[in-house]
């Protein structure tokens, strides 16, 4: 299985807005959501998701909770909060959860929790009911407050720099 992506450079901090718009995301907002929040037209706001996707290396097709993922991971939005209490997660569900926050491929988060690609759609399921998540962003949200997330990306190598 190939890393979600690689890279050698540091992740770049990003400018005000778009921090704005990557909280937004984290918030678990649409892209129609935020440019009707900041007054912002779709298509800039578009070209903010690519940028923030750019500054922390997540691949063009990397589903939104990749991209949260990367953003909290990276420091790049504050750590969420939660007052709902943190779930006894088996380490099956734990390497699912762990899959999901760092693939987008279906397949390849099947293969990475080692499950069958036809059971992933109901260990999904699972997951989020045991997590109350209401989808799969929110689950990595939650994931984050609850501290079950937090190391780098296996995909990004850091520079001597950045360390």
């Amino acid at each position: 299985m190939t890393p979600s992506t690689t890279t050698s450079a540091p992740i770049t901090p990003l400018k005000p807005t778009h921090q704005r718009v990557a909280q937004h995301l984290v918030d678990g907002l649409t892209t129609q959501d935020i440019t009707t929040k900041m007054g912002l037209s779709p298509h800039t706001v578009r070209q903010y998701v690519r940028d923030i996707r750019m500054s922390v290396h997540c691949p063009p097709r990397c589903k939104p909770h990749v991209l949260v993922h990367r953003l909290l991971v990276t420091e790049q939005v504050a750590l969420p909060t939660t007052d709902r209490a943190t779930p006894e997660l088996n380490a099956e569900k734990r390497l699912l959860l762990n899959a999901v926050a760092e693939l987008s491929s279906p397949r390849d988060i099947a293969l990475a929790a080692k499950i069958a690609p036809a059971d992933l759609r109901s260990a999904l399921d699972e997951l989020l009911d045991e997590t109350g998540a209401a989808d799969v962003t929110q689950l990595i949200v939650l994931a984050h407050a609850w501290h079950l997330l937090g190391t780098k990306p296996t995909g990004t190598v850091e520079t001597g720099a950045a360390k």
